[in-house]
């Protein structure tokens, strides 16, 4: 009985120790949003203090809309909407066919093509970054949304290889009955394999929204008209102009930042759960 106990209680001590371990990293994770938040909604006579003042004396709310009406915030916020919508459906509707093939179909060389598409992974994106800047230039996709979406339609070796590893956990009966019952592997993929892998889907779908809305590097590379901005480019720009003012730059970066922390909550589950599924078989 004693032994029972103490077995009990040294668990139960593992557990305190593990949920305690992990509200400390989560706060100090949380802690620079903390201060965004408490710096976007400090006056100007708040910002500089002898200490430090998580809750101002004051709170600023006019500090959003002077910093949504500083910039055209409305402009850029419809900008990063259609290249991310679009890089989103284009990621996803480009890796479901290849993941599909390198999971379920047998094919001669599907062991080394997969293997030269995960050491396209090991390329760092700076080195092509000037041959396709030329390949674009050429064709005369400079200064549109061209360069930013068209390539979310090619694949993207991680996200194939996210799906190919979910799609291997799939029970290999159910594929097995649609090919006696007549069904091609297209078939297959959109109506069998596809309906049972939302998860999966979904966690390619909001990272490849999030890569896209955070992405910095592109639009500044292939944007040249302001007109054309993203969220992330603006934002750089109204910090060029207004890099003294941090209650009103921690306000727009607090109003850019806060749909992706939306579209997270919404899909957290999916998400959750489609990155434990994709790495249980390899």
């Amino acid at each position: 009985m004693r032994s029972d106990r103490r077995r009990t209680m040294a668990r139960w001590g593992r557990v305190v120790a593990a949920h305690a371990a992990l509200i400390l990293l989560a706060g100090v994770f949380m802690l620079p949003i903390a201060w965004m938040v408490s710096t976007s909604l400090k006056p100007d006579d708040a910002l500089f203090t002898e200490r430090i003042v998580w809750i101002p004396p004051r709170i600023a709310w006019e500090n959003y809309q002077t910093a949504l009406t500083t910039f055209p915030f409305w402009l850029y916020l419809r900008n990063t909407l259609v290249i991310a919508i679009l890089t989103m459906a284009g990621t996803v509707l480009s890796c479901l066919p290849p993941a599909y093939a390198f999971a379920r179909m047998r094919w001669r060389g599907r062991r080394f093509w997969f293997w030269v598409m995960l050491s396209t992974l090991m390329l760092p994106p700076q080195v092509t970054i000037l041959p396709v800047f030329l390949l674009f230039r050429w064709l005369g996709w400079v200064d549109t949304f061209l360069p930013l979406i068209v390539p979310a339609f090619l694949g993207n070796a991680f996200f194939i290889f996210m799906l190919r590893q979910f799609f291997i956990t799939l029970p290999q009966e159910v594929v097995d009955a649609a090919r006696i019952d007549g069904c091609s592997d297209w078939l297959i993929l959109w109506r069998i394999v596809a309906p049972m892998s939302k998860p999966a889907i979904a966690t390619v779908a909001l990272f490849a929204f999030v890569w896209s809305w955070t992405d910095f590097m592109g639009p500044l590379i292939y944007l040249n008209d302001a007109s054309k901005f993203t969220l992330a480019v603006g934002l750089q720009y109204f910090l060029g102009r207004h890099g003294e003012q941090w209650n009103l730059l921690m306000a727009a970066a607090v109003v850019v930042t806060a749909p992706l922390v939306g579209v997270f909550l919404l899909a957290q589950r999916a998400f959750v759960r489609g990155i434990t599924l994709t790495g249980l078989k390899g």
